[in-house]
């Protein structure tokens, strides 16, 4: 599905362009759901030991068989792992969701990170598109580039670069999801859809995809990607 391959692939362009200098090599999927970029995970980073985490058992199980790496339940809340156990942790429409606690969750990124580890995260963007599609995904929350960043400075991570995304076809998530009349109810408009369309939107995010790896940081979009990478809380490693 189109929507998926662009945000696992936007992830992981960014990993390999911006995540160096962490001499750990395992990385942690915080919230891998059924394991669709964990797999990614794997098969692009085959020499990383990556390891997923969700906090449904059923959905643990299902990414563990579809990536081949272990998958551990347990909430981004409170991470069931040491201190500094990864070189990178990527959290993909995470911190946006109901039952997490968004400033614990980056707390326990942070704790986990080795120094200079990175945090890659992927968000939905704007409070103002709260919408049926955010009820039906459980969202309580939607950021912008500045309420991220302050987010992530108070937990002790420099943003090393944000984007919005999925900005060609804003206007039609526009249009979808706040001035057309919904079918009623909580209903996503995150799923498959016939080929031609399916096409289209992978080539509109291909596009974007291309831009991203030259630099490009695209003013607005549907979604928002960022890299934080860990420092030093102040007053850590003084006596």
């Amino acid at each position: 599905m189109w929507w998926f391959a662009a945000t696992h692939a936007n992830l992981l362009l960014l990993y390999r362009r911006l995540a160096t200098g962490a001499a750990a090599t395992r990385l942690l999927d915080a919230g891998c759901g059924t394991g669709g970029l964990l797999a990614r995970i794997a098969r692009d980073c085959p020499d990383r030991a990556a390891i997923g985490l969700d906090a449904e058992p059923l959905a643990c199980a299902r990414a563990a068989a579809k990536s081949g790496r272990p998958v551990c339940a347990g909430s981004v809340n409170a991470l069931p792992f040491a201190d500094a156990a990864f070189a990178a942790i990527f959290s993909a429409d995470v911190l946006c969701h109901r039952d997490v606690d968004e400033r614990a969750a980056l707390a326990q990124f942070h704790r986990c990170l080795v120094q200079g580890g990175v945090l890659i995260l992927n968000l939905p963007a704007y409070g103002w598109m709260m919408s049926r599609h955010d009820e039906a995904v459980h969202n309580d929350r939607r950021y912008t580039r500045r309420r991220l960043a302050r987010l992530l400075d108070a937990a002790g991570f420099r943003v090393v670069f944000s984007s919005y995304w999925n900005t060609v076809l804003f206007p039609v998530m526009v249009a979808t999801r706040k001035l057309l009349p919904g079918a009623g109810g909580a209903t996503s408009d995150v799923k498959l859809y016939p080929a031609p369309i399916e096409a289209l939107c992978r080539a509109a995010t291909g596009f974007e995809r291309a831009l991203l790896r030259c630099g490009f940081s695209f003013p607005f979009g549907g979604s928002l990607i960022a890299v934080a990478r860990k420092q030093a809380i102040r007053g850590e490693g003084h006596a």
